[in-house]
């Protein structure tokens, strides 16, 4: 699953990047343009997961706290 829409048009932008590692992505014959964007994605993502999980912390905190005083409503109900 994409962090983002494929079907999207994609859109020209300006890059500023060192000139010796593009020369060796280019020279590996790296496609530039998909390796930002998987890079870029997996990026996306991160970001995304620790605002969710800062954004949530405090519910969080209290569904744990609540577990570790009361246990979990199967405690009694496990077979192994």
């Amino acid at each position: 699953m994409t962090a983002y829409d494929p079907k999207q048009p994609r859109k020209a932008v300006n890059l500023t990047i060192d000139a010796d590692l593009l020369a060796r992505a280019r020279a590996l014959g790296l496609n530039l343009s998909r390796e930002l964007t998987e890079r870029l994605e997996d990026a996306v993502r991160a970001a995304e997961r620790e605002r969710w999980a800062a954004e949530n912390r405090a519910a969080i905190e209290d569904h744990n706290r609540r577990i570790a005083e009361r246990g979990l409503w199967s405690d009694g109900k496990r077979q192994f």
